[in-house]
């Protein structure tokens, strides 16, 4: 799901880069991107990006 070219949509209509990319800048601040998904209800994208500096 998250390879370059990578569509559901029928030919011709996007690239199917949306989600590599996301991912892509994600992985660079030392995040993960999860998903969750259940048939007939729907997808939950889910991004973890670390705290740095935090203010106490």
């Amino acid at each position: 799901m998250f390879q370059p070219f990578f569509t559901t949509k029928p030919t011709g209509s996007g690239t199917g880069l949306g989600l590599s990319l996301s991912y892509d800048i994600i992985k660079a601040h030392g995040g993960d991107l999860r998903v969750k998904s259940v048939e007939g209800e729907g997808t939950e994208m889910i991004i973890f990006l670390p705290i740095k500096n935090q203010l106490i």
